[in-house]
């Protein structure tokens, strides 16, 4: 039985999720957007911190490649939790855990304290986007599935123009503390998460076949490297490490690059990134469309094709507007590839192994992603390259590498999300 592919009726798509249905993907959303505000306001401060406790720019910049590292072991503990135990719970444990670690990092007396908590907020980072993505996907109607998919993914831009904004406008009053301070409150939404959101049918529905069968897949992770499932896996992982790669060679250092190479104000660096990022989720409903009507792939293909084109545009000049203007546009076209990425990692795998299989893929994408800063600060810093080069190579290799995964991978376009049990372990009951 399929519960998010219900069938359509000729009402216009935003009337067809029930409110539990919109429930559900709000709570996800919350919880996305907020974590990206958490993260990426410390891209905005990598300069200030390390003139504040007289580090080496490379070490504080390894500081968010730490956060990074550490969101797979978040992830991991999450995915078994959200497919044993329900997708809620780790849902709000995670916004918990990420809003009061950055809380904690705004008052370090020394760098090492500030390092700590900040690779802490990792795993609630970690946590957050197994369970969001499970709750958010088996909730919806597949009619709309991959649009809600890149708004849900895409709203990643909105928490990065709060950022990016408050940067512009508040920095010179309230310092870096203030800026981290602030991340608190988005500790608020688990109230609300935990009055009004329920599990997903499709859920409830599988874990009760795998307790009547006796069928329960205790170690999800393990079922990923079967016999059938192995190359899916392997595939889903090299999708997303390109994707990583190429998000932290776009965004990750340019605020960065802006401060240091050029010496621009905080102002000039906040506005294009919050441009960026707001035609980022502007742009997610266009591709998020289209994945529903021209599939999954050619709407993430189409994008990166453009934007290797865009990059060399904005990090080969050093005329501002010309910039400011290219870098805005990418952020309509490279910076908005990833917005199918809850459906697609969804849609290929199966319910009792979903949250483990979105969490563990995601993440291998994600500790990938840790290592581009660090990488590209060295050949910028200590080899003296500047930033512009190692970040147009990551950007344009990381896109040629995305578009190759994904003419090799499967179109899951229109798949229902079944609460049939598909992976029975060794001595289950039939």
């Amino acid at each position: 039985m399929s519960y998010a592919g219900r069938t359509a009726s000729a009402d216009p798509w935003w009337r067809e999720p029930t409110k539990d249905q919109w429930y559900a993907f709000i709570a996800a959303w919350l919880g996305w957007t907020l974590d990206a505000f958490d993260f990426t306001v410390f891209l905005f401060l990598l300069v200030p911190i390390a003139k504040e406790f007289h580090a080496d720019l490379t070490l504080v910049v390894l500081v968010g490649s730490l956060t990074m590292w550490m969101r797979f072991g978040g992830a991991m503990v999450a995915g078994w939790m959200a497919d044993r135990m329900g997708r809620r719970a780790p849902l709000m444990i995670s916004i918990l855990w990420y809003s009061v670690c950055n809380f904690i990092a705004g008052f370090s007396p020394t760098f090492l304290f500030l390092l700590v908590f900040r690779t802490l907020l990792g795993i609630g980072m970690g946590a957050e986007w197994p369970a969001g993505a499970a709750l958010a996907t088996e909730s919806w109607p597949i009619r709309s599935r991959g649009l809600m998919s890149a708004v849900l993914q895409g709203s990643w831009a909105l928490g990065y123009l709060v950022a990016a904004v408050l940067y512009a406008t508040l920095f010179d009053v309230i310092g870096w503390r203030g800026m981290l301070w602030m991340g608190v409150l988005p500790a608020l939404a688990v109230v609300w998460i935990r009055f009004y959101v329920k599990e997903p049918e499709v859920w409830v529905e599988n874990q009760k076949q795998q307790r009547e069968k006796q069928a329960h897949v205790r170690v999800p992770v393990a079922a990923l490297f079967r016999k059938g499932m192995a190359l899916n896996t392997i595939s889903c992982c090299w999708w997303l490490m390109s994707g990583f790669v190429v998000y932290y060679s776009i965004f990750g250092l340019f605020a960065t690059y802006l401060t240091r190479e050029l010496h621009l104000t905080a102002a000039q660096v906040g506005w294009p990134l919050a441009f960026s990022n707001g035609l980022t989720f502007l742009a997610s409903f266009l591709w998020g469309s289209l994945t529903d009507s021209i599939g999954r792939r050619w709407a993430m293909i189409i994008p990166a094709i453009v934007g290797a084109a865009v990059a060399p545009i904005y990090l080969l000049t050093h005329d501002y507007m010309t910039l400011a203007i290219a870098f805005s546009i990418q952020g309509a076209f490279a910076g908005a590839i990833y917005g199918i990425n809850p459906t697609y990692t969804s849609e290929r795998f199966p319910t009792e192994i979903r949250a483990t299989a979105g969490a563990f893929c995601y993440h291998v994408g994600a500790v990938t992603g840790g290592f581009v800063p660090p990488v590209l600060t060295y050949f910028a810093v200590e080899q003296h390259v500047g930033f512009a080069i190692p970040m147009l190579i990551g950007t344009v290799g990381g896109l040629a590498s995305f578009v190759v995964t994904l003419f090799f991978s499967p179109e899951t376009k229109g798949k229902e999300l079944v609460s049939q049990l598909q992976i029975v372990p060794a001595g289950s009951v039939s």
